[in-house]
C-alpha cells in the first residue's frame, strides 16, 4: 500500500471539511493516502454527492405511470412513450467551466448529456439548451456568448443531433457567472436499455473510447466552489472534448449492448474513473480491482491520482461477461476506439486501484457514493430580507410612458428579440426529424419514426420570477414548460432538472432554494409529471452577489398524432382569441425591467387548478381541430405575444380590448406576465364551437380580434407596421453582437 499519507491540511485544501476527513479516516480505519483523497475530495464534492441538496431532492415527485426509470436510478430517467419506445431524457449544467473557457466549457457540456443518454441504450435524437448571460452591452459577455454558442453548434452539429429548442435570458445578476445548461433527449425500445452496474465475481471490467490526459482533473471540485479571479487559473480543468470520436462511440457503444455481451456500462463524466468505478460497484453492491497501468493514455508520467481523477471526454467504463470481452473489443476495434480491461469484478465491496504494480487507493465503493457513505447536510435558512421590500411594491406609483412605443421597445430587449443569430448557428435539421425548430413555435418537435406520434420538448425558466417569489417562481418554470408544450399540441409526460443557485452555506440562499424546489413539487404533482433526475449546480455567484435563482425545467411532452401538431403563425382571415387568467400585475415584468430598469413586485399570478383547465381544455381543442395557432402568453405580456404572432404570420391583425377587460389599466392589460394565458387562432366557423368548449371546461374565453392585413393594430393602443416590428425583433442582437465577432 502506498505510503504517501494525506493529512488534515491537504484535506481542506482538496475542498473537504474536517469532520469529513474524519469521517474518511473512519470508513478507512487509517488516514488516506493521497490518491485517495483525492477519490474522496472529488466523489465527495457538490457536484457529485449532491450533500447539500439531495435531503431536499427527495421532497420531490418521482413516481408516475409512464415512468420507466426515475430520478437517481440511472444516467438519465427513461418514460414509456408506447409502441414499444421509450424516451431517454436529462439536463445538466456546465457553468463554471463555460465562465472561464466558453467554448469548450459548451462543447464539452453538450458532450457529456448526449454520452448519459446512449450509455443507457438510447440514441438521442434532440439536443436543447437553457443559457444565461450578463448584460448583452458587455463585451466580456458578448465574448462569453459568442464561445458558448460556438461551442454548442460545432459540438452539436459535428455528432449530428439536431438542436430543436432552448432559451436564453440576459441579465447584469449573470455577470461573470454565465449559465450553460444543456440537455438531451433520445429513443430506445423498451426493455433494450443498460444499466450503470457491476455485478459477476470475476466479470472484466473494460474502459472504452478515448484516451485519458490532464484535462478536466478536479472538474468536479471546480464545479462545487464560488466563481473568482483565481478562477482563470483553472483552465486546466476545463475538460477539451473531440464530437467525431464521441461520434465514433456512440455507434460502438449501441452495436455493442446489440451483442449481450455487456452487464453494465457508464459514462466517465465528473470525477472520470474514480466515479464510474465506484458507483458501478456500489450499485451492484460489489467491488472493482483496477489496473492503472492499463489505461490507454495519451500523456506521460501520470499518476494514479491524475488518472483516477482525470475528466477527459468520449470515455465509457464497462463490465462485460466473463469470456466475452473480445466480442466488444471488436467491435469497438472496427469504430477505430481504444476498447481495454483493465480490471475485473470482486465480491470485496472495495474498489482497489494499482499503478506502477503498487496499491495506491483501496476504498470501500458504498462510502463514496450518494445514497451510500457520502455526506448529507441540511443547510440553515432564512427567508431574505429583500422579499419583504420587493412584494410591497407599488404598481400605481409607476409613470408609464406611451404604451405604443414600450412594445417596440420590448421586441428589441435582447430577452424578448429574435434569437436567430443564435439558433441559426445549430443545425437543427439533421437526421430529417424536426417538424418544428427554433423560431415560430413554443416547444421544439420531433417526429418518432415508424409511427404517428412525435415528441415535444421545452427548456423554461425565468429566474427574476424566483427572485422574487421563490416557490411561485418554481411553479411557474413547470407550469410554463407544461403549456409550452401544450401549444404545440403534446401532453406533458415529465421533466428533467437543472437548479442553478448560489452557495448552500449562505442561509438566505439556501431558503430560496428550498422554496423553489416545493415549488416545483407543487407543479409536478398538479400537472402529473414526475422528476426524471436531473443535476444541481450551486455556487453560481460573481463577485458582488448569487445568480438569480434558475432552476431550468426541462419538458418532455408527447403528440398522439402528427395532425396534432401546432405552431405559432396565424392565416388570414381567423379569429384571435385569448383563453385563461385575467391580465393582473406587473411584478417581475419585462416591462418593469427594460422599461423602468425594475426587478420588484411580486411574481406573476399563477393559480395552479386554472392552468391545469387551461393546458387540457387547450390540449382538447386541439385534437378536436378547432385550434390553428397557439402561443401562450409569458415575456412581454399579452402585447409581446401578439406582436410575436404578427411576426412569425409575416400578418397584421385588427385588435380590440375585450368588454370585460375594460376596467383593467392598459399597461397592465399589455405587459402584465400573469400565467395561464394562451393566445389561440381559429377559423371563423370554429370560433363558436371553441367558445362553447371553454366555457364547458370552465376556462375564461375572449375574442380579441381578427387576422390580415400588413398593420397589427390594437385599437385603444396604437399601430405598428409588421414589417417594421420585424426589423425591430430580428436585428436586437445581430446589431450587438457585430461588436465582438470583429474584435
Amino acid at each position: 500500500m502506498s505510503s504517501d499519507i494525506a493529512n488534515l491540511q491537504q484535506a481542506l485544501d482538496h475542498g473537504l471539511t474536517e469532520q469529513e476527513y474524519e469521517k474518511i479516516n473512519t470508513y478507512l480505519g487509517r488516514p488516506p493516502t493521497w490518491t485517495e483523497l483525492g477519490v474522496y475530495s472529488v466523489m465527495w464534492s457538490e457536484h457529485c454527492s449532491y450533500k447539500n441538496s439531495i435531503a431536499v431532492l427527495k421532497t420531490l415527485p418521482r413516481d408516475g405511470e409512464q415512468l420507466l426509470v426515475g430520478a437517481g436510478e440511472e444516467n438519465a430517467g427513461l418514460v414509456d412513450l408506447g409502441d414499444g419506445l421509450a424516451c431517454a431524457f436529462k439536463i445538466e449544467s456546465h457553468n463554471h467551466p463555460s465562465a472561464v473557457e466558453p467554448y469548450q466549457g459548451a462543447a464539452t457540456g453538450v458532450g457529456g448529456i448526449h454520452r448519459d443518454i446512449f450509455t443507457m441504450g438510447a440514441r438521442p435524437i434532440a439536443a436543447l439548451n437553457s443559457l444565461r448571460f450578463g448584460r448583452l452591452d458587455q463585451p466580456r459577455v458578448r465574448y462569453l456568448l459568442d464561445g458558448v454558442v460556438r461551442g454548442i453548434a460545432d459540438y452539436g452539429n459535428s455528432f449530428g443531433v439536431p438542436t430543436v429548442a432552448g432559451e436564453i435570458y440576459f441579465d447584469e445578476r449573470y455577470e461573470g457567472n454565465p449559465l450553460v445548461n444543456a440537455m438531451s433527449v433520445g429513443l430506445v425500445k423498451v426493455g433494450e436499455t443498460v444499466s450503470a452496474i457491476a455485478q459477476g465475481e470475476g466479470n472484466p471490467v473494460l474502459i472504452v473510447g478515448a484516451s485519458t490526459g490532464r484535462d478536466g482533473i478536479h472538474g468536479a471540485t471546480f464545479a462545487s466552489e464560488d466563481l473568482s479571479e483565481a478562477s482563470e487559473a483553472k483552465r486546466p480543468s476545463v475538460q477539451v472534448g473531440d464530437p467525431f470520436t464521441e461520434k465514433l462511440l456512440l455507434e460502438a457503444s449501441l452495436e455493442a449492448i446489440k451483442t449481450g455481451a455487456i452487464v453494465g456500462m457508464q459514462d466517465m463524466g465528473a470525477a472520470g474513473i474514480s466515479c464510474s468505478t465506484s458507483e458501478m460497484s456500489a450499485k451492484g453492491q460489489s467491488g472493482m480491482d483496477i489496473d492503472l497501468d492499463r489505461v490507454p493514455l495519451r500523456e506521460p508520467n501520470m499518476t494514479a491520482y491524475e488518472i483516477l481523477l482525470s475528466e477527459s471526454q468520449e470515455r465509457m467504463l464497462i463490465v462485460a461477461h466473463a469470456g466475452r470481452e473480445h466480442e466488444l473489443i471488436e467491435v469497438f476495434k472496427k469504430w477505430d476506439l481504444h476498447a481495454v480491461v483493465i480490471g475485473q469484478v470482486t465480491q470485496t465491496g472495495r474498489v482497489r486501484y494499482w499503478r506502477d504494480g503498487e496499491l495506491k487507493a483501496d476504498i470501500p465503493a458504498d462510502s463514496l457514493v450518494l445514497g451510500g457513505g457520502a455526506p448529507v447536510y441540511i443547510r440553515e435558512t432564512q427567508e431574505p430580507a429583500y422579499l419583504k421590500e420587493t412584494q410591497g411594491f407599488d404598481e400605481t406609483t409607476l409613470n408609464h410612458p406611451d404604451a405604443a412605443s414600450c412594445v417596440t421597445t420590448l421586441l428589441g430587449s435582447p430577452n424578448i428579440a429574435s434569437k436567430r443569430w443564435v439558433f441559426e448557428q445549430y443545425d437543427s435539421m439533421v437526421r430529417t426529424n424536426t417538424v418544428t425548430g427554433p423560431g415560430p413555435s413554443d416547444a421544439g418537435v420531433i417526429r418518432i419514426k415508424g409511427t404517428d406520434k412525435a415528441l415535444s420538448v421545452k427548456t423554461d425558466c425565468n429566474g427574476r420570477y424566483v427572485h422574487l417569489n421563490p416557490r411561485r417562481g418554481g411553479q411557474i418554470a413547470v407550469a410554463e414548460a407544461a403549456r409550452n408544450v401544450v401549444c404545440t399540441g403534446a401532453k406533458p409526460l415529465a421533466i428533467t432538472n437543472c437548479l442553478n443557485f448560489g452557495n448552500p452555506y449562505k442561509p438566505e440562499l439556501y431558503w430560496v432554494f428550498k422554496e423553489a424546489v416545493a415549488g416545483i413539487g407543487d407543479a409536478c404533482r398538479t400537472f402529473n409529471t414526475p422528476v426524471t433526475g436531473g443535476n444541481v449546480s450551486f455556487y453560481n455567484e460573481n463577485s458582488t452577489s448569487a445568480v438569480f435563482p434558475t432552476p431550468t425545467i426541462g419538458m418532455l411532452g408527447l403528440v398522439e398524432s402528427l395532425q396534432h401538431i401546432t405552431g405559432a403563425r396565424y392565416t388570414a382571415d381567423a379569429v384571435l382569441c385569448y383563453v385563461g387568467a385575467e391580465r393582473k400585475g406587473l411584478g417581475g415584468s419585462e416591462y418593469l425591467s427594460t422599461i423602468h430598469g425594475l426587478t420588484t413586485g411580486d411574481a406573476p399570478i399563477l393559480d395552479l387548478d386554472l392552468e391545469t383547465r387551461v393546458q387540457q381544455a387547450v390540449l382538447s381543442a386541439i385534437r378536436q381541430g378547432f385550434v390553428q395557432a397557439a402561443h401562450d402568453v409569458s415575456d412581454g405580456g399579452l402585447a409581446i405575444t401578439l406582436a410575436e404572432m404578427a411576426i412569425f404570420s409575416g400578418m397584421g391583425a385588427r385588435i380590440e380590448t375585450p368588454h370585460a377587460w375594460k376596467n383593467v389599466p392598459l399597461h397592465t392589460c399589455l405587459f402584465s406576465e400573469a400565467q395561464s394565458g394562451i393566445v389561440l387562432s381559429v377559423e371563423p366557423d370554429k370560433r363558436s364551437l371553441l367558445e362553447a368548449f371553454m366555457q364547458s371546461q370552465g376556462v375564461p374565453f375572449y375574442e380579441l380580434g381578427s387576422t390580415g392585413g400588413s398593420v397589427l393594430e390594437w385599437m385603444e393602443v396604437g399601430r405598428w407596421e409588421v414589417s417594421a416590428l420585424t426589423q425591430v425583433y430580428e436585428q436586437a442582437i445581430p446589431s450587438l453582437m457585430e461588436t465582438v465577432i470583429s474584435q
